[in-house]
């Protein structure tokens, strides 16, 4: 790897520290002619110049962090230092938690972290247990008649279906379902949508008054009292949250309920498709993972659950983290300005080869064993470190578990068709459909 820069190279920063070692522009411009993936740019500076590197899509410098200790700095300790300006889903998200800052960001943080640590998270198992049985039983008819199903699709249905419970206490009904597609359509078109705020709003404004419908009507059960055959939901919370704190209006209480669908589903969805994905491609590690223990026993949760911490290094839940560097800073010895952008990317962490051995290669046994994996804590963050760590990191993990709990001893995907690449959006998801079938496990 080739971490020298000539001097006509770096990125003339003031600090205390060295120049940020910065891309050349004919790097940049090849990229650009070549029409490739923003990953695809990022991954030549880091290969090149090292897990802190500059490069330039416009006047100023962006710095690129992929180095465990300096993802540390940036995301842990100095979350004052760099901190989130903006969220690229915002038109979709509005003012929630994901794209909230400041002042506002801590108090609404504070409301929803207790729903899903501990005591918080009790609430909402037995809920995704009954999305996990609607989604066998489902599977379980694929399987009598041999319909062809789509497994993200699927995937999509069963997580939308999980965080639907625990927002409303209601199981997901096939209308609210249909509706609620427009969330998985917006986020989609994000990344192909007009500069302008407004241009960008006209292009999707139809799918937005479908979700602005939902979120209303959801708002006003939760509001009449009226809770579902599981209890009051999570939107309860932030409906009586309104009765005391008046920032908390019917537009933010949307807003929080669209960003908990959001981060509730489609990330989960994309894992649980690209674990099938990987599954079919190397059908072993599920036996292995069955063959860890009897069905319940904690071994073989463990090795449910490394597989999918392994899809989820291949393929984090956030695939880059943006931030904003607030003040002039010494990051692992280099000197960044106050005002620079910069990305840590989780992608490219987890697949550096001086972290992870043959870091292309699905492995679950990884984290399975005492030295399979960094112990570095900024080498591994598929849902981000620090203050602004993903609050359903635990909700995510059960959720995944207890539907694989599920599915894998009883059916196998055959996939007819399999997407050849990947799509670089608010996640990373398989750029292709995912047409199978369902066979029973030999005996």
């Amino acid at each position: 790897m080739d971490t020298e820069a000539s001097p006509d190279s770096l990125a003339r920063l003031p600090g205390t520290g060295r120049p940020v070692p910065e891309a050349e522009p004919g790097l940049v411009e090849r990229w650009r002619s070549g029409g490739g993936e923003l990953v695809d740019l990022l991954s030549q500076v880091r290969e090149r110049f090292g897990g802190v590197a500059a490069f330039r899509l416009g006047p100023a410098p962006t710095v690129l962090v992929t180095d465990p200790e300096a993802v540390q700095h940036v995301l842990a300790r100095h979350p004052d230092r760099y901190v989130k300006r903006s969220h690229r889903a915002r038109l979709l998200i509005g003012d929630g938690v994901l794209a909230a800052t400041g002042t506002a960001w801590k108090q609404q943080r504070r409301l929803l972290q207790s729903q899903f640590t501990g005591i918080g998270m009790r609430r909402y198992e037995q809920r995704i247990v009954e999305a996990a049985r609607t989604t066998a039983g489902r599977w379980s008819g694929y399987a009598r008649t041999g319909q062809t199903l789509d497994v993200a699709g699927e995937m999509r249905r069963f997580a939308l279906d999980a965080i639907w419970r625990s927002l409303t206490g209601h199981p997901l009904d096939d209308g609210t379902e249909h509706e609620l597609a427009a969330v998985a359509a917006v986020a989609t078109a994000l990344p192909t949508l007009p500069a302008d705020a407004t241009d960008a709003q006209g292009a999707v404004a139809a799918d937005l008054a479908r979700i602005d419908a939902v979120a209303r009507h959801a708002i006003e059960t939760a509001r009449s009292g009226a809770a579902g055959p599981d209890g009051p939901g999570l939107l309860r919370v932030l409906v009586e949250a309104s009765t005391e704190r008046p920032e908390y209006t019917d537009r933010l209480i949307r807003d929080e309920l669209v960003t908990l669908l959001v981060a509730g589903h489609e990330t989960t969805a994309s894992t649980l498709t690209w674990l099938y994905l990987l599954l079919d491609r190397h059908p072993a590690t599920r036996e292995q993972a069955l063959a860890a223990g009897a069905e319940g026993s904690a071994p073989r949760r463990q090795a449910v659950q490394a597989l999918v911490h392994e899809t989820l290094r291949l393929y984090p839940s956030a695939w880059i983290l943006p931030r904003h560097a607030t003040e002039d800073d010494t990051l692992a010895g280099y000197a960044v300005e106050a005002g620079t952008d910069i990305l840590t990317c989780p992608y490219l962490t987890h697949r550096d080869p001086g972290l992870w051995p043959d870091p292309e290669r699905f492995d679950p046994r990884r984290f399975l064993t005492p030295d399979g994996r960094p112990a570095h804590p900024g080498a591994y963050f598929p849902f981000g470190i620090g203050a602004r760590a993903c609050l359903g990191l635990q909700f995510a993990l059960r959720e995944t578990t207890i539907l694989l709990e599920h599915l894998l001893p009883a059916h196998i995907p055959v996939f007819s068709s399999n997407p050849t690449k990947a799509a670089y959006g608010i996640t990373v998801r398989p750029d292709g459909p995912t047409p199978a079938t369902l066979e029973a496990p030999r005996a």
